[in-house]
């Protein structure tokens, strides 16, 4: 069988939205009343940390399909002012999206347990405003969210191949900017932190046997496996990966825009930053590639996203593994292509509504699982109701 990204259909209901005369789809759905909607027909469960956990309307697959989104949109108006990364969430709230998390994890384990027949994935991305704002695709909702999808194997092995040159899939070039340019730099930084349970893997081993990818990113490998998942050493790790990211994001971007700029304020590893970057002659040199490169090439400069712009992920492999990558993403690329899972979606209702009925049990499955563990109140939709056992 051909090891290539793939790309699947995924048929699904419209959705009856209004947009106001006069405003852009981007503009409404980062809006409100738009979160009104998600909640009143997508919600399943919410909670006092204001954490909706909603299914996925313009879903990526109709086996499992979910979210987890920090509703602020009524606590901060302005959408540039709302947390979108997990360093910036309170503790409490972090806590509790992390409990959350070990639920749908451990549910899609147990609901889909043979890594040859599902993959399974979880992550989050940043949705700040580091795309210039007249870009077409700039995020619709910026505030932080989950991802939880189990893909069926069968039907990705069947899948047409995609286009490996997808913007999507090669994210513009600067997917892979740090490590292809510096990957000696980037590889000893991440080193220097304190990882126990995250064991940094390269190659072969970290890549899906089918897609070929994650490609170009840093992995680590969970040792332990899902038992790890649920200790708190995994998610203090998961959050150094983000910290040190967001560290060595912030610190090149800064020696691109301002030569000789000096340590971001705020670091949370500033010694690693002195002792490893600062001082490294490829790091720097890099810098002035990209630097100079902006300066003369206007298309290139408007690429740029000047502030940390991720994605971070955890899947399972074929062989039941599982594994932490997280992504520098520069134009936008879909969660699931990290993967080298591109998805179509295709309008569909009497396709969709076929295999709504599986989907929405596994849902109200686990919505209840998480009630059961105090993380929330169940939702009642036109879809289905509220507080009754799935």
């Amino acid at each position: 069988m051909t090891t290539g990204p793939r790309e699947i259909s995924v048929p699904y209901r419209p959705i009856p939205l209004d947009i106001p005369a006069g405003m852009k789809a981007n503009e409404f759905f980062n809006s409100t009343e738009n979160l009104n909607d998600l909640v009143h027909n997508n919600g399943l469960l919410q909670n006092p940390e204001n954490l909706l956990f909603y299914r996925k309307a313009l879903g990526h697959s109709n086996v499992f399909d979910a979210s987890i989104i920090y509703n602020t949109s009524r606590l901060v108006l302005d959408p540039l002012g709302r947390p979108v990364r997990r360093n910036q969430v309170p503790p409490g709230v972090i806590n509790v999206w992390n409990r959350m998390n070990q639920v749908l994890i451990g549910y899609m384990q147990e609901a889909f347990p043979d890594p040859q027949r599902h993959l399974l994935m979880c992550g989050e991305a940043s949705l700040d405003a580091t795309w210039p704002l007249t870009s077409p695709g700039v995020p619709s909702i910026r505030m932080l969210h989950n991802h939880f999808i189990v893909f069926d194997q069968q039907q990705l092995a069947s899948a047409e191949l995609a286009d490996p040159d997808c913007p999507n899939l090669t994210d513009g070039g600067q997917h892979s900017l740090f490590e292809s340019a510096m990957h000696d730099v980037y590889r000893e930084f991440f080193d220097t932190l304190d990882l126990e349970l995250l064991k940094p893997i390269e190659g072969e081993a970290s890549q899906l046997a089918l897609t070929g990818y994650p490609q170009g990113l840093p992995c680590w490998e969970i040792t332990g496996g899902l038992g790890s998942i649920d200790s708190p050493r995994f998610w203090r790790e998961y959050d150094i990966i983000l910290k040190g990211f967001i560290d060595f994001y912030r610190s090149f971007f800064s020696q691109v825009s301002t030569r000789n700029a000096k340590i971001p304020d705020n670091a949370y590893f500033p010694e690693q930053i002195t002792d490893k970057l600062l001082l490294n002659n490829k790091f720097l040199a890099t810098a002035k590639i990209v630097r100079d490169r902006c300066i003369e090439d206007a298309r290139y400069a408007n690429l740029i996203r000047w502030q940390p712009a991720f994605k971070q992920l955890i899947y399972r492999n074929q062989d039941g593994n599982w594994f932490v990558t997280i992504s520098q993403n520069s134009i936008g690329n879909a969660i699931t292509e990290l993967l080298g899972v591109v998805v179509k979606r295709v309008p569909d209702a009497s396709a969709y509504e076929a295999a709504e009925p599986a989907l929405i049990e596994h849902l109200l499955r686990v919505r209840q699982r998480l009630i059961d563990a105090d993380l929330g109140d169940a939702i009642a939709t036109r879809h289905w109701p509220g507080g009754v056992k799935g």
